[in-house]
């Protein structure tokens, strides 16, 4: 069963929301609080240790009725049970989407061409349990008899994305271990992480499916001319392992075979930290950390699975996120974490949300005139407040953000935190608010400094408090948006999880390349060629 195919412009409910926008497009969000003394209780999801308050945002009850309505007729239920039950729901290249079976209970069943393929992400779950432990324990051990003081993952995209936000983020859980990243092919960045290893007590993760990635390919095998300086060729066997599907090229390239680990083609590269992928970030934190990542994502899975959409958490925000999107014209969202630890959240969810959702033709192939995708960007409070804020609280753009913040301070300063949390709340506050010019006059401000210090506010925010940055709540927060992303495309009628996009740079880095050697002559524009022809006379 395919997904539906419903241009979501042609539904009852959109026209509906068109007709309300245009009636409350200038409403002041402090009228709305104003009007309805429960406003903020109704438009809060309180949810484990989740609790979302949405009420700061230009909707009103008949807004949400009317997005409610839209879900429905685009079919998002069915399409929830299609991507649940491993249906061909990534019709472009003909594959099921189920990271949410790598972080399912083993008792459950994902049918993929029909097999069960529970049994195959535990076998994997389990190796990368026992690999974890080994090296932790000092039992596996680099050529000279050494532990392991040094892991390096080598990959790019979701290979590198993922595995080193989560690192990032659960500092405070790591291990001895120190972990590097390695991605770009600026030979710049290698050669940079390479200054900190040590050859006897490095292991280095290859994380490619095909394991043909020309970035990926190129920074392994620095490494590994590198590596060989100090072992020889038999060594590579120790401290090599790869992630991928490739075994030839793999074991090609000196490693055990029996130190591969397997991905799967139903799992996109941007939702594959919670396989094998992953494999960085359970050496990081210890596999049982690793493990409360995927159990607080499963939670997550069966919230939005079986939650009734007018209180599941990542329809509502989607919903919302297409309400500003198509009707607004917001054409972006920005996401303040208030945890210095989530640096790389808003990096990570850029290619979460940019490359599953910038499309621009519907899932007929037919090219669409509505405004699909959101650009992400972002950094965690309050860095953000003393950068880019100026531009939300008196711009002329319409940005719509989430803030997330945490109750408890994992170091336990309280000081700190109060600070940092009173951040967090003035910030939403004063969007909402604004300042009035009456308000400005009153502090006694020079009458043609006035205009200047007058806030429109009226600027919407979403705000998720959490308990605690834990991995249990991190794999949650992760999963939250990847849900919000699946709901987006189906309400756009577009195929989130092909990224062809990416692909026509990467044919046309190939022959320019070639042309470096002088054996190949290519046609470019004027442009690309004087550019080319600058290169090549002065590198």
């Amino acid at each position: 069963m395919a997904l539906p195919t419903k241009n979501p412009t042609e539904t009852k409910a959109w026209k509906q929301l068109q007709k309300h926008f245009e009636a409350v497009k200038d409403v002041h969000m402090k009228d709305l609080f104003a009007q309805d003394k429960n406003r903020a209780n109704k438009m809060t999801i309180k949810w484990e240790d989740f609790y979302l308050d949405f009420s700061k945002n230009r909707i009103t009850d008949e807004t949400l009725k009317h997005l409610l309505q839209l879900a429905e007729e685009v079919g998002l239920k069915d399409a929830i049970k299609s991507q649940f039950s491993g249906e061909i729901i990534n019709e472009t290249e003909g594959r099921a989407v189920l990271h949410t079976a790598l972080r399912a209970p083993k008792s459950s069943k994902f049918i993929v061409d029909g097999e069960n393929v529970m049994p195959e992400v535990y076998a994997v779950k389990q190796k990368i349990e026992s690999f974890t432990n080994e090296v932790l324990k000092g039992k596996r051990k680099g050529f000279t008899g050494k532990a392991f003081t040094d892991v390096v993952n080598i990959g790019i995209g979701g290979s590198d994305l993922g595995p080193a936000m989560v690192v990032e983020a659960l500092q405070f859980y790591k291990n001895d271990l120190t972990t590097h990243f390695v991605s770009n092919v600026d030979g710049d960045h290698v050669n940079e992480v390479i200054k900190k290893l040590n050859p006897e007590t490095t292991l280095f993760v290859i994380v490619s499916k095909t394991f043909t990635t020309q970035e990926t390919l190129s920074n392994a095998n620095t490494l590994k001319e590198w590596f060989l300086k100090s072992a020889n060729e038999d060594a590579i066997a120790k401290h090599f392992v790869a992630v991928s599907t490739n075994i030839e090229s793999v074991k090609n390239f000196g490693i055990d075979e029996n130190n591969v680990f397997p991905m799967w083609d139903w799992v996109g590269g941007r939702f594959s930290l919670w396989s094998a992928v992953g494999l960085t970030i359970s050496l990081a934190v210890g596999y049982s950390n690793f493990d409360s990542l995927l159990k607080g994502a499963n939670k997550m899975d069966n919230h939005f699975e079986n939650e009734d959409f007018d209180s599941n958490i990542p329809v509502i925000l989607a919903l919302i996120s297409v309400w500003y999107n198509n009707f607004f014209h917001a054409e972006s969202e920005a996401i303040i974490p208030y945890s210095q630890y989530l640096n790389q959240f808003a990096t990570y969810l850029q290619q979460g949300i940019m490359e599953s959702n910038g499309k621009s033709v519907d899932r007929k192939g037919n090219p669409i005139d509505y405004q699909t995708g959101t650009i992400i960007w972002g950094e965690p409070g309050t860095n953000s407040q003393h950068a880019f804020f100026q531009l939300i609280h008196q711009g002329t753009k319409l940005i719509p953000a989430d803030f997330i913040g945490f109750v408890n301070a994992l170091h336990g300063n309280q000081d700190h935190q109060d600070k940092l949390i009173s951040n967090f709340l003035a910030q939403t506050e004063a969007l909402l608010n604004g300042k009035t010019e009456t308000e400005v006059v009153k502090e006694n401000t020079a009458p043609n400094i006035v205009p200047f210090k007058v806030f429109k506010g009226n600027k919407p925010t979403n705000t998720l408090f959490i308990n605690t940055l834990s991995p249990e709540s991190l794999g949650k927060l992760i999963a939250m948006y990847e849900h919000k992303i699946f709901v987006q495309g189906i309400i756009w009628n577009i195929f989130s999880y092909d990224q062809f996009g990416v692909e026509l740079g990467k044919q046309l880095a190939s022959k320019i390349l070639k042309e470096f050697s002088g054996t190949v002559n290519n046609a470019h524009d004027s442009s690309t060629s004087n550019l080319l022809n600058h290169y090549k006379n002065l590198s």
